[in-house]
């Protein structure tokens, strides 16, 4: 049996919320994907700041391939760790004046203006897996609507060959009739790359079409349980 890329047990931890954030557990292997409903924005932060070692729990055990990361000594290690996460964020910035294709190159290079050759076509190959249009490559950011914008956060994401994809409220503010194609675009992308995927959302038709995993957490006994029956479905 693998070990799972994350592994959360009996975690609390409180950030002067109504309540601490409770997780009795979870645990995703390789390649497998999980969606959580009931994390709020600010919960949700808070997760992604434990699962990646940036805060330590209160209580309870995160583990990162099987290593907790409560042995993460130093700063080098931590960034090894946080180098196996590609996090999909509005928190991550994107430079409404530069070109999509110089917002793709950013994690490879602060040489954008223009990006070297090499570069500018693992850029456009980013784009072109997440389904960002050809046309909009040399367009600035600013220009991108909702949809296009969550793609080009998630091909930021993928940049450097993350070990897990782990999503933040990724369609927020997209308008409903995108949330579909996109989620299908993750569940693809996810697959074809072997990464393990973690979603946290509000959106049940975002959660029901890019995994078959999806769990509603109880805030207040930390609880996960399996989400088996959706409005006109069995």
């Amino acid at each position: 049996m693998s070990v799972p890329a994350l592994e959360i047990s009996d975690l609390a931890k409180d950030y002067r919320g109504l309540r601490p954030l409770r997780l009795e557990h979870l645990a995703v292997g390789p390649g497998e994907s999980a969606v959580i409903l009931g994390f709020d924005q600010i919960a949700a932060e808070v997760f992604v700041n434990l699962v990646t070692g940036a805060t330590l729990p209160d209580r309870g055990a995160v583990s990162l391939f099987g290593r907790p990361t409560t042995a993460i000594g130093d700063s080098a290690e931590w960034l090894a760790a946080v180098d196996r996460f590609g996090i999909m964020s509005r928190r991550a910035v994107l430079l409404d004046g530069l070109s999509v294709v110089q917002n793709l190159a950013m994690p490879f290079t602060l040489e954008i203006e223009p990006p070297p050759d090499a570069v500018r076509e693992r850029a456009a190959s980013l784009g072109r897996e997440v389904g960002l249009a050809e046309a909009t490559w040399s367009r600035p950011v600013a220009e991108l609507d909702e949809p296009a914008r969550a793609r080009l956060r998630l091909g930021r994401a993928l940049a450097l060959d993350p070990a897990i994809v782990l999503m933040e409220h990724p369609t927020a503010e997209m308008p409903r009739g995108a949330v579909e194609p996109f989620a299908r675009a993750v569940r693809t992308v996810a697959a074809r790359r072997g990464a393990s995927l973690i979603v946290l959302t509000g959106d049940e038709a975002f959660a029901r079409a890019v995994s078959d995993h999806v769990l509603r957490l109880d805030p207040a006994t930390g609880k996960l349980s399996k989400r088996r029956k959706w409005f006109g479905r069995t």
